[in-house]
């Protein structure tokens, strides 16, 4: 049987992977459902708000500013990229975008290997982020606690952008119908930037919140962007509402995964063909529910034009 307190605490656990992956979902969903731009690069922006964050956390010795600074740091990058380097390639096909932004993982990995070194930054945590705080009698992680509060606080600012401002407005009408709006005598470069902007401060902020859980290394990003691209085709392109729900389910599932399959294949399998068959399983798992959404909807849970 599955201890109760286990269960919990993975159920904890998989939450706050979720809203990781939801911070760096949202940002992408948006570059991609409005921009129409597959930017592959966007797990290279959550690599370096991570190294920034690590940085600073280091000379400063304060792991709140550096989470606070990678944010501006990042989003001046992000826009540096989109005027510089994306934006003539809003005309051409995906596969030109894929290609280019591939090119820039490579170039983004290079440069941390190069300023940073190749062995990767440990991020200190300061004090009153150590220990834990018991919650029914279950030890939690104040750091898990700090950013699964960030992440739905995010996520709550995020929502009340898009639906009740007026720029809100704009990237929805964008995701919609980007030539009605260009019609309209809106400058649609502008929202591309701002969207773009966004979605790269995003990216920084899930990568310093990341560093001290799961190591600031060069390539960080790589494996985590295929699972936040999991979580974009479930939750509907474009789809903020989306987003989150996909991230939950994913982030619960992986880690469930990882945690009980090897419990559960024991019931009818030997222990030695349970260990060997239940990590294979549970790294597909997300892509068996993503094969299983696409099936019964290929458009996705919440599709951004009811999202």
């Amino acid at each position: 049987m599955i201890d109760a307190t286990l269960l919990f605490e993975q159920l904890f656990n998989g939450l706050q992977f979720g809203l990781l992956l939801f911070l760096l979902a949202a940002g992408l969903t948006l570059v991609f459902g409005i921009m129409d731009m597959m930017n592959l690069a966007h797990g290279s922006l959550y690599m370096l708000g991570a190294y920034v964050a690590a940085q600073v956390t280091l000379w400063t010795g304060s792991f709140v500013l550096g989470v606070f600074l990678s944010l501006p740091v990042i989003l001046f990058l992000g826009i540096v990229l989109e005027a510089g380097v994306l934006r003539p390639l809003y005309a051409r096909g995906h596969l030109d975008q894929v290609l280019a932004t591939f090119g820039m993982i490579l170039f983004f990995n290079e440069f941390v290997r190069l300023v940073w070194g190749p062995d990767g930054i440990e991020v200190p945590l300061p004090e009153f982020l150590q220990g834990n705080v018991s919650l029914f009698g279950i030890p939690l992680p104040n750091y898990r606690l700090v950013v699964i509060g960030m992440g739905l606080l995010v996520a709550l600012l995020i929502y009340l952008l898009v639906t009740k401002t007026r720029t809100g407005m704009l990237i929805r009408a964008g995701a919609s119908n980007r030539e009605m709006v260009e019609a309209l005598g809106v400058d649609i470069n502008r929202v591309f930037t701002l969207v773009f902007g966004l979605g790269a401060a995003l990216a920084a902020l899930a990568g310093a919140l990341a560093g001290p859980i799961l190591a600031v290394t060069i390539g960080m990003g790589e494996h985590i962007l295929i699972q936040v691209l999991v979580v974009i085709v479930i939750g509907g392109i474009g789809s903020i509402r989306g987003a989150f729900v996909g991230a939950m389910l994913i982030g619960i599932i992986d880690i469930f995964g990882r945690s009980f399959l090897d419990t559960f294949f024991k019931f009818f399998l030997p222990v030695n063909a349970a260990e060997t068959a239940a990590p294979a399983v549970a790294s597909m798992l997300i892509y068996i529910l993503m094969a299983g959404v696409l099936f019964f909807r290929p458009q996705g849970l919440f599709p951004a034009k009811t999202g």
